[in-house]
């Protein structure tokens, strides 16, 4: 039988995440062993912050994920794969992105979730600024060397 082609789910989103429904329906299948997910919420930073400010370009970042959640379909064997990030004003305590891989066995399903979500990190398209509590704007936010760091392990395997 030949190998199933499995789309990934990829979504940007304003809204809330319904994270029971995404884990409801990456695990439907009686195939499926394992379901490893990431949630990826905005922090407060320290009481100091009002909301978070995510811009992306629409289209470009649908398919660069996408391109990256294929990658990920093809180097696990991953039965399912799902990528949602949120765009717009995020206020401390909401999610921000979710990310949920499904395989057989647990370690695909663990790898192939780390990966995605370590490129929703460096390569996905999107800037984030800060509203402060007490009404300035801060500046866009940097991206870290950690992230970059976490990423490059990929390239080593």
């Amino acid at each position: 039988m030949a190998d199933k082609i499995i789309d990934p789910v990829v979504r940007i989103q304003a809204g809330r995440i319904d994270m029971a429904a995404e884990i409801a329906a990456l695990s439907g299948s009686g195939q499926v062993g394992a379901v490893v997910t990431f949630s990826g919420y905005c922090r407060d930073e320290g009481g100091r912050l009002e909301a978070l400010e995510l811009e992306h370009y629409p289209g470009m970042a649908e398919r660069e994920i996408e391109r990256m959640a294929r990658e990920a379909l093809s180097r696990w064997p991953l039965l399912g794969c799902t990528a949602i990030h949120r765009f717009g004003l995020v206020k401390p305590g909401e999610d921000i992105v979710f990310v949920g891989c499904t395989s057989a066995h647990r370690q695909a399903a663990f790898d192939g979730a780390s990966f995605l979500m370590d490129f929703l990190k460096t390569r996905a398209p999107f800037w984030k600024r800060e509203h402060l509590i007490d009404g300035s704007t801060g500046g866009w936010v940097e991206s870290r060397d950690t992230d970059d760091h976490a990423a490059d392990r990929w390239h080593k395997l």
